[in-house]
Parts: C-alpha cells; structure tokens; sequence
C-alpha cells in the first residue's frame, strides 16, 4: 500500500486511538520495519526513506506485511484473528477494543475472542471487578447509578486507571467503579480525575442534549465518590498515568 493512500486513514485513527499527544502517521509506516513485520521501498529503493511526511509521500513509498509473515498468515486461517487478540489486550482496555475493531472493519469470531492461555503472558485478576464493585457498594463513583437486577448489578465495571495492558495492576488503588457510560468515557479520555480526585471533563467533548450535560458536564468539578471507610483511594500514580496518556485536551472549567 502507498503511505499517500493510507496516510489519512492513519491520522485518524492516531487522532482517536493513539496517545493524546501529537503522533505523526508517518512514524508507524517507518518504525513498523524495525519490528520484522513490514517492508517499505520507494522509488530510492528497499528500505524506508525516512519517518518525514514529505519524504514518504515525494519518494512514493510503498509498505507491505513481510513475505514469510504473509505466507504464514495465510498458511493458518486462525493465526491473523489471535494475532489481532493478542495485540488488543496488549494495548488496549477492553472498553476500547470493540470500538477500534469496528473502525478496522475486523470482525473477530467466537474462536478469537476465547483467550486461551498463552504461554508467558499475563492474566487479569478474575477477583478484581467484585473486589472494586463491593468497594464502592455496586454505584457508579462518578454519577452514583446503581442498576440490579434480581438482586445482581448490572452495568457496573471495575475500571482501570492506568490500563491493566500498560502495567496496571489488579488491585483497589487502581480501580473504581463505573457505570458503562462512564467506564467507556473514561477510557476514551473524555473523563479523567485530578491529583485530589475531583473529576475532569475534556475540553474536546460535545454535546448538546439534556442528557450530555446530565451525564457528561455536569461532572466538572465533582467529587469522585470515595470507596467505603477502610478501603484504598486511587493512588494519585495510576491517577497522574491516565491524565498523560488517557485524557485528552485540558479539564473544562466549571459553569458559574
């Protein structure tokens, strides 16, 4: 593929998937070489020209999957959707996963999503959600919803603050509770939390309706609810990790 054809592309999905920090597309098109699964040339030849946008796009440089890794690829028709798995849960919370999936137009079957174990890697605490969830007595910590269902809550997740895929770990300090609504918020960086955990509304949101500014802005400056007496606050760590590399934009001030 042409970097002029996938550029665009590649600067969108940065923009909304990538760190909050400025990233250039033309560095994984580079940078992807090094990691023996993609080949660059250009009209200089084999071999990337550079990371520089104007290099890329003047020498007409073309990536492509390397041919042994192609060929095993294709070898085994199950190989590309565990590659995809693996990758994901390296990289990103579950919370995420789905929505970048749909952008790539991937659709994973049954056999992808089942997570068989995979020699070496790490596993998430099956504890961890009723650990978080009993903490702050099965409501949401930023909007208070508290949904059952015989007696069972729904719609309640132990969310991470720094991503269990960046080295977070399963344990209350880096954990709260969070209605659906606002686990996927926080994960997108649209919510974050501030070194005394009061909560933050990027600057960058939009929305008009009653239920944006119920749900989403009426958040700026709120408490995060605290956990019952006894057990671990957030550690303002975890908290400073996902104001870096999560949030996205500068906190909204409150309305007067």
């Amino acid at each position: 593929m042409s970097y002029r054809d996938v550029e665009g592309d590649l600067d969108n999905l940065l923009r909304e998937f990538g760190p909050p920090r400025k990233t250039s597309p033309s560095y994984p098109f580079d940078h992807l070489a090094s990691d023996g699964v993609w080949v660059v040339s250009s009209d200089e030849g084999y071999g990337s020209p550079g990371d520089a946008r104007g290099r890329l796009r003047s020498t007409n440089a073309r990536g492509r999957l390397d041919p042994d890794l192609e060929a095993t690829l294709r070898s085994d028709p199950t190989l590309f959707g565990r590659a995809v798995r693996i990758l994901l849960d390296a990289n990103f919370e579950p919370s995420v996963q789905s929505d970048l999936l749909d952008q790539l137009g991937i659709d994973l079957v049954p056999s992808d999503i089942a997570k068989d174990p995979i020699p070496g890697t790490a596993r998430r605490d099956p504890k961890f959600r009723d650990e978080v969830v009993v903490s702050y007595e099965y409501r949401c910590a930023m909007c208070g919803f508290d949904p059952q269902i015989d007696n069972m809550p729904v719609a309640l997740d132990a969310a991470h603050v720094r991503w269990w895929a960046a080295g977070g770990p399963d344990i209350l300090a880096n954990g709260i509770c969070l209605c659906s609504l606002h686990h996927k918020l926080f994960d997108r960086g649209v919510l974050g939390l501030d070194s005394d955990r009061t909560i933050l509304v990027s600057d960058r949101f939009r929305g008009s309706s009653t239920f944006a500014l119920q749900m989403v802005l009426n958040l700026v400056g709120q408490d995060l609810r605290p956990p019952q007496p006894g057990r671990t606050l957030v550690d303002s760590d975890h908290i400073a990790w996902h104001r870096e590399e999560v949030f996205r934009g500068e906190p909204r001030v409150a309305a007067a």
